[in-house]
């Protein structure tokens, strides 16, 4: 799989172009928002095959618009990895209790977020 449109919703410049960078080099094309709230119309407007959001950004935090994106028909079948820095169990467990479609640390492990972003896009496509 490749050439499927990701949306990157990371407010960290660095950290959205690593993604960005290392996505692209596989074939991705992508699309990035630094808020939330962007990354929702830009959800809607691009039909994104998976989008890629910080778990905690300013003003609407991952969880806030994860469900925001899953309340919208025109957004809601599109897969969400979580992306954190933050590997607390608890944390963990607020990710998998919404229903996010997966989820990534960070710093990231190039070959394990690769995995993950090809594993989810297959779910999504039926293919697994």
């Amino acid at each position: 799989m490749a050439n499927e449109l990701i949306l990157i919703i990371e407010d960290n410049e660095i950290n959205r172009t690593l993604v960005r960078d290392v996505l692209q080099f596989k074939g991705y094309q992508t699309l990035e928002s630094q808020t939330a709230e962007e990354g929702i119309r830009l959800a809607r407007e691009q039909k994104p095959a998976l989008i890629l959001m910080d778990f905690h950004l300013p003003a609407m935090n991952g969880i806030e618009a994860f469900k925001a994106l899953r309340a919208d028909a025109a957004t809601s079948s599109i897969p969400v990895i979580a992306v954190t820095a933050s590997a607390m169990p608890e944390d963990r467990q607020k990710i998998l209790a919404a229903g996010f479609d997966g989820m990534q640390t960070k710093p990231i492990h190039v070959q394990e977020f690769l995995e993950t972003v090809e594993r989810t896009l297959k779910k999504a496509a039926g293919a697994v």
